[in-house]
């Protein structure tokens, strides 16, 4: 046994997120890497760490598990960044349009001058980021294939975040704002024709059964989502020092698994909307810089106009372009 100076009593610590629930092997890569780092914490922490996982916003809605964890209401919780751009409009740079060109981009981020900001601002807010997960985004649509800025006008569609709603916007889009968890259902009523997710998320939520066309995030894309793995900063200060050192370990360790797993992703949509009928379509680089041309004069500029902090973190992100 460790002396006990070595390890702060035990504690359990709740991890939530809002995608569907499965196993440390099977489901949404997302549950499983909140699983696989929960037991790989555990095994390195002596069980002085252990977790609960509630998956499908079973613990909290997904929109209140940002908050939450800033108050230590909530201990972890993996979510697309940019849902607390509300409260923190600087997060708003994890889902901006364009500027992130590729996943060796995205992971360059977390050692660059941009994520060192990043995560300084998010300590501040009561954040840590434990895990940089990045993900593609694709467009599912019932009416017609979403490739080009053209093909949006008049359609009701979904981007996910300010920044992707204010270029569907410029493009003529009618933009319908809501979590991805509630997409099928809205798109089932014909609320919405099209919606723009994650490639995980176009799969977990089974889109495929509301969906006639999809526009795939594999080799290119219109986007790439920042979703890590973020724990509360007044429960992370409560630990030891060597706790805090294995989870930022094995939180090191879960992002190749991620990356790995959401380019299999990105692969695997396809297949699943080509058996369910549905027409696939992809990117390329010509049409991502039409898109990346709306972003440039609608959403980065209205970011970088929100703060000087704001203005900054875009600069940053420039740099890696």
């Amino acid at each position: 046994m460790l002396p006990a100076k070595v390890w702060a009593q035990n504690q359990l610590l709740k991890i939530s997120h809002q995608f569907p629930g499965g196993t440390a092997d099977s489901g949404d890569f997302r549950d499983r890497i909140c699983r696989q780092f929960a037991a790989e914490v555990e095994k390195r922490s002596n069980g002085s760490l252990k977790f609960e996982i509630y998956p499908g916003s079973s613990l909290m809605k997904t929109n209140a598990q940002f908050s939450a964890m800033r108050k230590g209401a909530l201990d972890l919780s993996l979510v697309p960044l940019s849902y607390a751009g509300g409260e923190v409009p600087e997060v708003n740079i994890g889902l901006m349009p364009g500027l992130v060109p590729s996943y060796e981009v995205g992971a360059a981020w977390k050692n660059a001058e941009v994520g060192k900001e990043l995560s300084r601002i998010l300590q501040e807010k009561g954040i840590v980021i434990v895990s940089w997960i990045w993900q593609a985004g694709g467009v599912a649509s019932r009416t017609k294939a979403v490739v080009d800025p053209d093909d949006v006008k008049g359609m009701k569609i979904r981007g996910g975040s300010r920044e992707v709603d204010l270029v569907l916007k410029a493009a003529g889009a009618a933009v319908v704002s809501l979590p991805s968890n509630e997409i099928y259902a809205a798109m089932q009523t014909g609320a919405m024709e099209a919606a723009m997710t994650s490639s995980t998320s176009l799969i977990s939520f089974r889109l495929e059964e509301v969906s006639k066309f999809l526009t795939t995030g594999r080799g290119q894309s219109y986007w790439y989502m920042l979703e890590p793995l973020m724990m509360s900063k007044v429960v992370f200060d409560r630990l030891s020092k060597d706790q805090q050192n294995i989870i930022m370990s094995v939180g090191a360790d879960m992002e190749a698994i991620a990356i790995k797993s959401a380019k299999q992703d990105d692969l695997a949509v396809a297949a699943v909307y080509e058996k369910k009928g549905a027409k696939v379509v992809d990117m390329n680089a010509t049409t991502v810089k039409k898109w990346q041309a709306i972003a440039r004069t609608t959403a980065w500029k209205d970011f970088a106009d929100r703060n000087e902090s704001c203005a900054k973190l875009i600069k940053l992100a420039e740099k890696l372009l």
